[in-house]
């Protein structure tokens, strides 16, 4: 089945009719026929599926635990309504790479679709990868909840005495490649379809909660009210003041209205931030005036996650640069799978193809199949030349 042909098998896989977006949640009836799909496209070509302690899918040509093997893949899931290609073009790229070796070899193989990259459901980034290597607590996993109060413990589809770092899967990886397409423009900017990742940004996400009270909108004087949402509006530009004037990036994305009625002035809002920067020194700026600001307005600034710079593997990255030439060298702001493999210690690489807008985590997000296709092609030199 050539790349085009899975590609669009996929595509209406968990498409909203309405907005064009994907709402592709983790361990739900839209995920589990993601997942379905991966297994089938896996036993098409004669792989052994098989499930780690974190929940994230694994297919594998030959022994891994002989001889460590070259593991390719990505994601599945996505944001709320969010674009086709990220997660997707890594995993649905890995079939193909596979396909496009002249001969299977010795070396073991494997195509790997990691779980809850997104967080969309339960709030934690890349929840499949940290549970893996450990640097996510299996209580602290198990004990997560999503919008409708359904813990992740009762879903993941693995025994929760069993959820946790998975050491055997671990040492089965002897190198890690994903694929992805840029949330960015700097391909566009150098003119290369394809380009290696350098590093991720350090970067992270804070919850901030702002007390108010509730009362009549109708009946409230304003001089009386104690309205949350004047230190929401005031918190969001000094979201964007303080990255603008640290040289970073910040945003607040979602919000909490409580009880989120047209007529009743609000109890309370908890929004969320996320900021990242070239280097910690910025982002810690960003969120020193943030939290000033929120405290001087009766709230709180509670700091949900934190992942410092992380760059990949070196000597693998230099591997990638030896197999596929001049290409270039991105840093990303982005955070993803390969970064906590690496992290962790695992040898780690990425790989980017173009996308024409830099659109990421939307509808418009694109990539060229001409692009596609050439990422196909590094990724498969890629993989014979690591094998």
């Amino acid at each position: 089945m050539t790349f085009s042909q899975m590609w669009d098998e996929l595509q209406p896989i968990g498409r909203d009719p309405g907005t064009g977006g994907y709402r592709r949640y983790a361990w739900t009836p839209v995920d589990a026929t993601l997942r379905e799909w991966f297994t089938g496209a896996a036993e098409a070509r004669g792989l052994e599926v098989v499930l780690d302690r974190a929940g994230n899918q694994w297919a594998w040509w030959g022994n891994p635990d002989e001889t460590p093997g070259v593991v390719l893949g990505s994601h599945l899931d996505s944001v709320p309504d969010g674009g086709a290609f990220d997660g997707p073009l890594g995993v649905v790229s890995a079939f193909a790479a596979l396909d496009g070796l002249p001969a299977r070899p010795s070396t073991p193989i494997g195509i790997v679709n990691f779980a809850d990259e997104e967080g969309a459901r339960f709030g934690v980034a890349c929840t499949g990868s940290r549970l893996l290597t450990g640097a996510l607590r299996p209580e602290a996993a198990l004990a997560l909840r999503d919008g409708d109060g359904t813990a992740l413990g009762e879903v993941i589809g693995v025994g929760p005495e069993h959820v946790g770092r998975d050491e055997q899967t671990l040492r089965r990886i002897g190198a890690f490649v994903e694929l992805h397409v840029e949330q960015g423009r700097a391909l566009v900017d150098t003119g290369d379809a394809v380009g290696i990742g350098a590093s991720i940004w350090p970067h992270g996400r804070w919850r901030v909660e702002l007390p108010g009270e509730a009362n009549h909108a109708g009946t409230t004087a304003l001089a009386d009210r104690r309205d949350p949402m004047l230190a929401l509006a005031a918190l969001v530009q000094q979201v964007r003041a303080s990255a603008q004037r640290h040289d970073a990036l910040a945003t607040c994305g979602k919000v909490a209205v409580s009880p989120n009625a047209v007529n009743a002035v609000p109890s309370s809002v908890t929004a969320w931030v996320d900021a990242r920067g070239a280097d910690e020194a910025r982002v810690r700026a960003v969120l020193a005036e943030i939290e000033a600001a929120v405290v001087a307005a009766g709230g709180r600034l509670v700091e949900e996650s934190w992942t410092g710079s992380t760059p990949f593997t070196p000597s693998l990255s230099r591997e990638l640069q030896a197999i596929l030439g001049p290409v270039p060298v991105l840093p990303t702001g982005a955070g993803h799978d390969a970064g906590v493999l690496a992290t962790a210690g695992v040898p780690s690489a990425m790989l980017f193809v173009r996308n024409p807008t830099g659109v990421s985590h939307s509808p418009a997000e694109h990539a060229e199949e001409s692009d596609c296709l050439a990422g196909v092609a590094a990724l498969t030199a890629v993989l014979a030349g690591l094998l």
